[in-house]
């Protein structure tokens, strides 16, 4: 109910988890979500989650596999239209 509720201030919604983008919670909450507050969205949902590949143990991959702020800022902008 509160993220529905904020959908219809913001009509928007960007979905950050850190796990993989199928069989995630982030799959599951976004379909609810889209199903009960479709009639209020003006863009998809977006989901910022890890890559869809096994975690590896090197820095530079954790970081590349993981959601930061570049991936969130760009999709912000993308439900934006900017």
């Amino acid at each position: 109910d509160t993220l529905i509720t904020s959908i219809k201030k913001t009509n928007r919604m960007v979905f950050v988890e850190e796990s993989w983008p199928l069989g995630s919670i982030a799959t599951e909450v976004t379909y609810k979500l889209q199903k009960e507050a479709f009639d209020y969205l003006d863009a998809p949902i977006t989901r910022i989650t890890g890559a869809d590949v096994p975690m590896s143990f090197s820095p530079p991959l954790i970081e590349a596999y993981l959601p930061n702020v570049e991936k969130i800022i760009k999709a912000v902008k993308e439900v934006m239209y900017k």
